[in-house]
């Protein structure tokens, strides 16, 4: 005969973290400037379940130069937001402009003549 299998049910809790449309505009429109500043050359994303991260390369076969990530609304103590550089967490933030903001920029030569 035939045997009833219940299928699991999806809960909210096993759903991914993902930067939405438009915090992928603010992160590459800072990156696009970064390149054309010279600065930084390669980006990668990844999504995962705890967190999602964006990270930033000036050379592609080394570590990220920062890393950017995304943390679950529930489960974030000082912000939803983390700026890492290696496995140094650098700033924790409710808003992605401030944690862009913190990113050092390269100082420049400028000559005087």
């Amino acid at each position: 005969m035939s045997s009833l299998h219940k299928l699991k049910v999806r809960s909210k809790q096993t759903k991914q973290v993902s930067f939405d449309r438009g915090e992928l505009r603010v992160l590459l429109n800072e990156y696009s400037r970064r390149v054309a500043a010279g600065e930084w050359r390669d980006y990668a994303i990844d999504h995962g379940r705890d967190r999602a991260v964006f990270s930033v390369f000036r050379h592609t076969a080394e570590h990220p130069l920062y890393s950017i990530e995304k943390l679950p609304e529930n489960g974030s103590k000082g912000g939803r937001y983390g700026l890492l550089r290696g496995p140094v967490r650098l700033r924790q933030d409710a808003s992605l402009a401030n944690i862009l903001g913190a990113i050092e920029r390269r100082p420049r030569l400028i000559s005087i003549g």
